[in-house]
């Protein structure tokens, strides 16, 4: 499956943007997907993942209440909604799939990859 993340930008601290993810293939379903982020000089670090049927979601503890995981498997689609951004959440937001049904954190898990796209909070 090929993974195209889109909708990163630059933002005000306490500022709204959504992310979206864009799959290929007719298996989107199949596959937990989830989204990571990482900055320069830092481990990739996970944000959050949903289940195949969107039943289950997944935090980390940096982002919850803030964060919102969504997809659309008509739409082969994941979405990263984020509010009230922090400077801290400055970084390359990946998305990624894992042909399974266990919604997991780490990113050796993760088959496939779709290329970053880049959030800048300013304070």
């Amino acid at each position: 499956v090929q993974l195209q993340a889109s909708g990163g930008g630059l933002v005000q601290a306490g500022g709204s943007l959504r992310l979206s993810c864009a799959a290929s293939g007719r298996t989107f379903s199949s596959y937990v997907m989830g989204w990571f982020r990482q900055t320069p000089g830092k481990e990739r670090e996970f944000v959050a993942a949903v289940s195949r049927g969107s039943g289950r979601t997944r935090y980390a503890d940096s982002v919850k209440g803030r964060f919102t995981i969504s997809r659309d498997n008509a739409k082969n689609t994941v979405y990263l909604q984020m509010n009230s951004l922090k400077s801290e959440d400055t970084a390359v937001y990946s998305c990624a799939a894992d042909y399974s049904s266990v919604v997991a954190a780490t990113p050796p898990e993760y088959d496939y990859w779709g290329q970053g796209t880049l959030v800048t909070v300013s304070s």
